[in-house]
């Protein structure tokens, strides 16, 4: 299960045995979204499998995840989607209401992104076999001209920004999955990310990454922007925003909030000459209200991440083995 959870062991799985078998069919360097040409065009694809347990949870369903996580891959490359596939597994015996309410769950979402599922498939498995319903989306969209989102482009002195508060999707999964009742009920953030994006390049299209911290949280995604630019990377602890709820909870089951994932934040590193007016332009978004800067790139200890403490102190902000809560999307 540990290889499934997004942190080292899953990037062990692709690159010891998915990249070595697909040589020379496959970038070297796989992203969330592939940017591809095609007849002139610049695309960014992208494919996704959702297996969240339970199907349905405080502030979204498997039909969310399904639309909107592909959405937000497409949409850290810079492209906003347009065209969705979209691939059904159920287990014999799931009752057809419930599929029902995942379906429209799914085209909710869609509409709501402004994206169009446009083929699909479905497939019956035997019971046991399977977990109610499984779904997988692919997508594609087009990348603007002038955008390069990379980590590779991130260098020493770029701002990090995150989009809002952190750790919310993980612990509303964990709750309504373990029946935990918590002061507040906690809801997940998940949402589509595209007209965030697309406001962000607005102001300029030299913004150089973006990422959506899912699974493994915001450690995972800044340790694999550090790892692949080859900066170190200093986030400042008292600056990330974690909500009290969030807080408490991790507090009470021993969890980090830099390590339970998002699905609808984003972080971003910005040349600082930009970070002022991106980061303008995200509070005045819905899905951005809440950014804040939380560090920088730098020059020293490339590759890895460090957290400044409230007390003045360091700590190294590890990549994830596997993942702390399972089957979150």
């Amino acid at each position: 299960m540990g290889h499934g959870g997004g942190g080292a062991m899953s990037a062990e799985l692709v690159e010891q045995i998915f990249l070595p078998a697909l040589a020379g069919s496959s970038p070297a360097a796989p992203t969330d979204a592939a940017a591809v040409e095609l007849g002139g065009a610049r695309l960014a694809f992208s494919t996704d499998s959702f297996v969240v347990r339970p199907l349905f949870f405080p502030g979204g369903s498997i039909g969310d995840l399904a639309v909107n996580g592909t959405v937000n891959d497409l949409a850290m490359s810079g492209a906003r989607a347009a065209y969705l596939s979209c691939g059904v597994i159920l287990e014999e015996g799931v009752e057809i209401a419930t599929v029902g309410r995942v379906a429209e769950a799914l085209g909710a979402a869609a509409r709501s992104a402004g994206v169009r599922v446009v083929t699909g498939d479905t497939k019956v498995v035997e019971a046991g076999h399977g977990d109610g319903v499984y779904i997988n989306t692919s997508g594609i969209g087009l990348i603007p001209p002038g955008v390069d989102l990379r980590p590779e482009r991130v260098v020493p002195g770029d701002v990090v920004i995150v989009s809002g508060a952190i750790g919310l999707h993980g612990v509303a999964i964990l709750s309504k999955r373990e029946n935990l009742r918590f002061e507040a009920e906690i809801e997940s953030d998940c949402a589509a990310l595209g007209g965030l994006v697309e406001t962000m390049l607005a102001v300029t299209p030299d913004v150089h990454v973006l990422r959506d911290p899912t699974r493994g949280g915001l450690a995972a995604s800044l340790n694999e922007i550090a790892a692949a630019s080859g900066t170190g990377i200093v986030v400042q602890e008292r600056a990330v925003p974690v909500p009290p709820p969030v807080a408490s909870a991790c507090a009470v089951l021993g969890l980090d909030p830099m390590y339970v994932a998002n699905e609808g934040k984003l972080v971003a590193f910005v040349p600082p000459d930009h970070a002022d007016a991106v980061l303008a332009a995200m509070r005045a978004h819905p899905l951005g209200a809440e950014a804040v800067v939380i560090g920088e790139a730098v020059a020293e200890h490339p590759g890895m991440v460090v957290a400044r403490t409230g007390l003045g102190g360091t700590r190294v902000v590890d990549m994830p083995l596997g993942e702390q809560l399972p089957r979150i999307c």
